[in-house]
């Protein structure tokens, strides 16, 4: 059972962070947060925390005690069971869900407000950046390049990132909560969206997230994203063809972006370019073996994905 939400305040939004074995990112979430709750009313941050090995709530209530912050635990594992506890344990009727990763814009509260008028999900922007000195490894310049395409996501592929999402609790309640082991913002959003809520992209909401620096990070990254995509469109026996097909288009892909490396603006110089180039190919036929894999299978790559 999810605690219960506090009953002596009216709060007007609900940010949920959920969170796992990642202190010092998180710390500095809450240190960017924390002084926008100073300044805006009405507002309740929960940090829901997947059991990790330490635990942050002396963090939490330490940096924002004072100001509306609090930690839950949720033992079922995966952030999207964290973002269900949050907004069952919260009562606002906005609610902003932001990575314990990312930093926020040190007005993105109060511009929270201001984008749940413009539709019913707003996707917020989501800028990258290093949290090593140049030049970029080959998986940050993949993701300098190609990471958090929001605008992208949202006009294209009909969902947000819940890194930085804000949307209204009866909207929420309407869809049902968000899915663990699936791809679970995508799934959500159109989830939502097929209902006739209405999702739109706001590029005055603006959050920071730090490229991943290694080959190892970004593998781990994509094998579970793999996985979930797989979970929502290839386990039919009838879809697996196109499952191999989307495969080929992968492999491919990494060739006919390989300009957008080296006309990337973010990029400084070759070495960064041509580090990025090589992480894009072997990525793209790595994530094609993956997919090919799963269609021969029917399974996962790691059994159902929970995190």
């Amino acid at each position: 059972m999810p605690p219960v939400p506090p009953t002596d305040e009216t709060f007007r939004l609900a940010v949920i962070i959920p969170h796992y074995n990642d202190a010092d990112r998180l710390e500095r979430c809450l240190q960017a947060l924390a002084p926008q709750l100073s300044a805006v009313p009405g507002v309740e941050t929960l940090v829901v925390d997947n059991a990790s090995p330490e635990s942050p709530a002396a963090m939490v209530a330490r940096i924002g005690g004072a100001v509306g912050m609090r930690c839950l635990t949720e033992t079922a594992r995966g952030a999207a069971a964290a973002r269900n506890c949050g907004v069952h344990a919260s009562t606002a009727p906005l609610l902003a869900f932001l990575d314990c990763d990312c930093v926020p814009a040190p007005d993105w509260l109060e511009r929270c407000f201001d984008a749940a008028t413009r539709g019913d999900l707003v996707g917020g922007r989501v800028d990258t950046f290093e949290e090593t000195p140049p030049p970029r490894s080959g998986a940050e310049a993949f993701e300098a390049v190609f990471a958090f395409h929001q605008r992208d996501y949202v006009a294209r592929k009909g969902f947000s990132v819940t890194a930085n999402l804000v949307t209204r609790r009866d909207v929420f309640l309407a869809t049902g909560d968000m899915v663990p082991g699936l791809s679970e913002d995508m799934d959500w959003c159109r989830r939502a969206t097929a209902q006739g809520f209405v999702l739109v992209y706001d590029d005055d909401l603006p959050v920071s997230h730090p490229t991943r620096q290694d080959w190892p990070a970004l593998v781990r990254k994509w094998r579970r994203t793999t996985d979930e995509t797989f979970l929502l469109h290839g386990t039919d026996p009838a879809d697996r063809l196109t499952w191999v097909l989307r495969a080929g288009a992968v492999a491919l892909s990494g060739v006919a972006h390989l300009p957008r490396i080296w006309t990337a603006p973010a990029l400084s110089d070759t070495t960064e370019r041509w580090r990025g180039s090589t992480t894009l190919l072997r990525l793209r036929f790595c994530r094609a073996g993956w997919m090919l894999r799963q269609a021969l299978t029917g399974a996962p790559l790691t059994g159902r994905n929970s995190g």
